[in-house]
């Protein structure tokens, strides 16, 4: 991580200069945040539309072992990195 300047040896340009480039850099931040989310949103409503053909199809749509997953959720005890998520 960068460390932030000592301010007070900055000239009022290199103030300036700093603002723009971390606002530039915060704009970036934010877009990409957006995509994201869009992209989450699309892969959400995805699942959502095979979940409910899978109902409509009278396929099992919630298993044991989903419902366990969400209590250990629920408890705390989720173990995270690479879990497949329902």
């Amino acid at each position: 991580m960068d460390t932030f300047p000592d301010l007070g040896s900055l000239s009022d340009q290199e103030l300036k200069d700093l603002i723009q480039q971390l606002t530039d850099e915060e704009q970036e931040v934010s877009y990409r945040r957006r995509i994201l989310h869009g992209k989450i949103d699309i892969l959400r409503a995805e699942l959502v539309n095979r979940l409910r053909k899978k109902h409509e199809g009278g396929e099992e749509v919630i298993s044991g072992a989903d419902v366990q997953r969400l209590t250990d959720i629920l408890a705390g005890r989720a173990s995270g990195a690479g879990d497949d998520t329902i």
